[in-house]
């Protein structure tokens, strides 16, 4: 490999940049990582809930690890940690974070819940998802997610709120893990350009319902809150065919 000395020039100056970032300034960098990483630990919460059978634990559990991962990125630009400490790859910790947050623990909840027809179809999104976040453009330049962003997640909490019978949440498993490879731009709500205002306040409305379902899902399902809340994510679909549609590479 061949040394570039643009490259050792940029290091160099990235690392002195951080070297030269105050005490209190590096102890916020360092607590943002920490921030991050604590997703994986509501995650491991949220297995190990799903182990037990307690299904509202382990929602709940993967809610709060969304919530962590919406807001984390905005922390790590505020600090700017990428200046403050370079030898730690914030966006590396962020992906093995969501893996396991997206993809691992919402697929344990299926398979503990009982919503697959067998435990082997949970190779699906476990395989496609490997796929799409090892792309190199799993995000676009424009700011989209390249092919279905991985979102077992919500599937997941879905399938448990409305009682979906296993062979209709196996067909939309099946159904969503090939989308991971069709090359389609959905929606990267911090990358909004148009209506971002509009879908943070419809995020956040939408989370509020699915949290007081998740807490009492009988009184939740008794005044249609799932069915409110997977309005939202009509929305979300709706608003990526508006503004993503097919990706289609320059010729």
């Amino acid at each position: 490999m061949q040394h570039d000395p643009a490259a050792s020039a940029t290091v160099g100056s990235t690392a002195a940049s951080g070297s030269a970032a105050s005490p209190a300034r590096i102890a916020l960098a360092w607590g943002v990582h920490l921030f991050t990483a604590s997703g994986a630990l509501a995650g491991l919460l949220a297995v190990l809930a799903a182990a037990r059978g307690d299904l509202r634990s382990a929602a709940l559990w993967m809610l709060a690890a969304m919530a962590i991962d919406s807001v984390d990125g905005t922390l790590a630009r505020a600090v700017q940690v990428r200046r403050v400490l370079p030898g730690i790859d914030g966006r590396r910790l962020d992906d093995v974070v969501d893996f396991f947050n997206y993809v691992l623990a919402p697929v344990i909840f299926l398979v503990a819940g009982g919503y697959l027809v067998h435990p082997g179809w949970a190779v699906l999104p476990v395989l496609a998802s490997a796929y799409g976040f090892a792309q190199a453009e799993a995000k676009t330049d424009d700011g989209f997610f390249l092919g279905f962003p991985s979102y077992w997640n919500v599937i997941a909490i879905f399938a448990w709120l409305l009682e979906v019978s296993a062979p209709t949440c196996t067909a939309f498993v099946a159904l969503f893990s090939v989308l991971v490879f069709v090359p389609f731009k959905y929606v990267y709500p911090s990358y909004l350009r148009v209506l971002k205002r509009t879908t943070a306040v419809l995020t956040a409305l939408a989370a509020a319902v699915t949290v007081y379902a998740i807490f009492d899902p009988e009184r939740g399902r008794a005044f249609y809150l799932p069915w409110i809340a997977l309005g939202y994510v009509a929305y979300y679909f709706a608003l990526s065919f508006w503004l993503g549609g097919l990706h289609r590479k320059p010729s």
